[in-house]
């Protein structure tokens, strides 16, 4: 029985609402849609089943440190649990797979991106797989607030590899989005399992705020809170620049952030768990997996980007059920940065077409670079990973596998003292391809697919020997440059008109990007209850909390904006100079309103032109603004 186990492995009584009605759909062989807010224990709907389940349970994540910790806990209770990742050694590697083989690994971890691996896709389809449980399910959907291109292929997958049954697991489903869900993996209506999103112990506050005096408001904010803070920023700068104002204050406080080394961030959050940092101020990238229990305030110091972000964030206070206070500081002026943002990732229709026409003229079976195809095209990385998984869902091309490219090596040991411990046809071999690679200071390139052309030798039996000398302590190894393979599927595709479906599907993104952030200002200066403005969102209306900001009957205001004027003479002198120096990387409206606005692309940023005076002169105005004086030819 569950409880049985529940009981003996995870150390629970009983289960939490909602865990019993997943719990027992799974086991009877249907497929769940598990929508519970942060913290409402959504691991166990999987981790318990997949102890009664023949098989292994196939657990897509999108984060490898919380996979790890996942992965650390269920061994600690004595389960077979395993994770693939790019952190894993050779030899790590080979035990999972053995583990898998011998029927000891019952969860085993896998980020998506992995499942771009043909090879990984077969070893899945010789494996007995009693369930697929898929984390932060909602980014399957492209109307998501954080669509990631590689969940788009995952009921795909499972339909190939018939899969019984499939647990989606999500936070952050609006009533659009669990629908597109429930259609992909064929859910029943019966069987998507929703908790309510109305946590009573959470103080929803807004703020109107000029940006000058955010940081004197959000000091005296503090000042009123005793306990843990997580104060929410949109950029890396701000971060660090608010996290100085408040140490400087005599708090303590430390920035977080992607643009930090792994190992600051780290201790950072360790710090912060063990209450050594009262204060964290963070970008987005901090938060998944943050199991603290008594964080007493949430503060928005610059706005969300939508309204999941917001309730993912707001959702990390309180867990203790204790009263907490989530605060948005609100201000105008954020849109024009987080408009941008969305601008930024909409790739012009020309850059489209040539991505499109490049792609499917290389053949057969061929491999590309997501860096190159990014610079050479001016579509940043993720875009066009997006555009590629678009073209696979068309059933135009199919991934193979992801290998490295290059290969650097430096000797640790004197080359011919390496040599000393093989045969004559070993050591013929190994002087080969190094006569092949390229020499620097102190490393040895091997671009494998020339060195195997010049030496006739096979791409695998180099990396095998390149690995193999590492293993025995002669030569220090680095991977890099990263390429996909596909395979060409339709070799008759309209090349304009899918150009022109996938750049339509972009427009639309970027109209419901900018619609999501529409709905954040709603919230900020909207009359009614701001909880029920949020649980509305995800389906479920609760008149009023009785707890926020206007139940309190606290009036909303407009957001404060600073109004800037159109830009000066200089300015224009200063465009049309620009213009007049015809970059490539510039060449259309779209691209130099962008680069007006301060918004980084890989063309502007390989021909090295954000050094350029012009570059971010019009950072202040709103994007569209930018574009429409571009296009009229001011």
């Amino acid at each position: 029985m569950p409880e049985g186990l529940l009981k003996e492995k995870f150390g629970h009584a009983g289960f939490r609402e909602g865990q019993r009605e997943v719990v027992d759909g799974l086991l009877a062989g249907r497929s769940m849609l598990a929508v519970f807010p942060t913290g409402g224990g959504k691991s166990l709907c999987y981790q318990l089943p997949a102890l009664m389940i023949d098989g292994v349970t196939l657990v897509v994540s999108p984060l490898i440190a919380l996979m790890k910790d996942q992965v650390d806990a269920l061994r600690a209770r004595g389960i077979g649990a395993a994770r693939l990742d790019s952190s894993l050694s050779q030899e790590e590697y080979a035990a999972v797979m053995d583990g898998l083989r011998e029927g000891s690994v019952k969860l085993l971890y896998v980020a998506p991106e992995r499942l771009a691996n043909e090879g990984f896709r077969q070893r899945l389809a010789r494996m007995q797989i009693g369930m697929v449980a898929i984390d932060e399910a909602h980014c399957i959907s492209e109307w998501g607030h954080n669509f990631r291109p590689d969940y788009l292929k995952l009921a795909k997958l499972c339909r190939d590899l018939k899969v019984p049954r499939v647990l989606c697991l999500t936070a952050t489903a609006t009533p659009s989005v669990a629908a597109d869900v429930c259609r992909e993996f064929g859910i029943a209506e019966n069987d998507h399992i929703q908790l309510s999103f109305h946590r009573s112990n959470l103080d929803l506050r807004v703020s109107p705020v000029a940006a000058a005096e955010r940081n004197e408001l959000l000091l005296e904010r503090i000042g009123g809170i005793e306990g843990p803070v997580v104060v929410y920023v949109t950029l890396q700068h701000t971060a660090e620049s608010v996290a100085t104002f408040l140490k400087r204050k005599g708090l303590a406080a430390q920035a977080y952030h992607a643009g930090m080394p792994a190992e600051f961030r780290a201790g950072a959050q360790e710090r912060f768990m063990a209450g050594e940092i009262r204060i964290i101020v963070a970008t987005i990238a901090f938060g998944m997996g943050i199991d603290k229990a008594d964080i007493r305030a949430v503060f928005h110091y610059n706005l969300p980007k939508s309204l999941e972000n917001y309730s993912q964030e707001t959702g990390r206070a309180g867990r203790d059920g204790k009263e907490s206070v989530c605060e948005m500081l609100a201000c105008g002026d954020d849109l024009v940065t987080l408009e941008n943002f969305i601008y930024g990732d909409t790739p012009t229709p020309r850059a489209v077409r040539n991505l499109v026409d490049h792609v499917l003229r290389l053949g057969r079976e061929f491999d590309v670079s997501v860096y190159e195809l990014s610079t050479v095209n001016d579509i940043r990385p993720l875009v066009v990973t997006t555009l590629l998984t678009y073209l696979e869902l068309e059933g135009v091309i199919e991934a193979t596998r992801p290998f490295y490219a290059s290969y650097s090596v430096r000797l640790i040991r004197d080359f011919e003292r390496v040599l000393a411990g093989y045969d004559s046809r070993r050591k013929s071999f190994l002087r080969k391809i190094f006569a092949a690679a390229k020499e620097g200071r102190s490393w040895l390139t091997f671009e494998v697919d020339r060195v195997a052309m010049e030496t006739g030798e096979t791409r695998e039996r180099i990396i095998a020997a390149l690995v193999h000398l590492e293993e025995a302590g002669d030569v220090a190894l680095k991977k890099g440059g990263v390429r996909q393979g596909y395979r060409l599927l339709d070799e008759a595709v309209d090349l304009k008109e899918i150009a022109r479906r996938l750049d339509e599907r972009f427009r639309q993104r970027e109209q419901a990007d900018l619609d999501r952030l529409g709905q954040v200002v709603a919230l900020a200066q909207g009359d009614g209850c701001l909880t029920n403005f949020v649980t509305t969102h995800f389906g479920e209306e609760i008149g009023e909390c009785g707890h926020c900001d206007r139940c309190r009957g606290r009036v909303p205001e407009p957001l404060p904006r600073r109004e800037f004027p159109d830009p000066s003479d200089d300015d224009l002198t200063m465009i049309q100079s620009l213009r007049d120096e015809k970059h490539a990387a510039l060449s259309s409206p779209r691209q130099l309103a962008r680069f007006l606005c301060g918004i980084r692309s890989p063309a502007a940023g390989r021909a090295r032109l954000t050094r350029h005076d012009a570059f971010a002169l019009l950072e202040h105005l709103p994007f569209e603004r930018v574009l429409a004086l571009v296009e009229e030819g001011v």
